[in-house]
Order: structure tokens, then C-alpha cells, then sequence
């Protein structure tokens, strides 16, 4: 997801978005912990796409 798309977002489609890709770095985490993963950058990606999408909350946030 690139910053583009989040910019298009509304508040509560951000929020959502939020709480999928944490549900998803978890079950990424637990299944590298498990069995490994086939391209471990998977995490990294998750976790920057949170960021990217927690800035953009928070942004809003401070300009409302």
C-alpha cells in the first residue's frame, strides 16, 4: 500500500486498515516463528505499511 492510496483513505478506512495489517503481522510473525517463511521481507513490508498508515492517522489528528 503506498502512500498515495492512504492519502485517498477516510478516517474510518484508515482505522480498518490499521487493524488488518496488525492482525496480519501477527499471523506473519507467528507462522515465521513456526515453520519460517519463505521471503522474511514480508515482515519488514507489514511493519512499514503500519507506520505509513499510523503517520497518516496521526497527521489527521494534528491538523483537526
Amino acid at each position: 500500500m503506498r502512500n498515495e492510496e492512504i492519502k485517498q483513505m477516510s478516517d474510518l478506512d484508515l482505522n480498518e486498515a490499521l487493524n488488518e495489517q496488525k492482525a496480519a503481522l501477527a499471523d506473519l510473525k507467528f507462522n515465521h516463528t513456526m515453520a519460517g517463511l519463505e521471503n522474511p521481507m514480508q515482515l519488514s513490508e507489514q511493519r512499514k505499511t503500519i507506520a505509513r498508515i499510523s503517520t497518516e492517522i496521526n497527521m489527521r489528528k494534528k491538523n483537526a
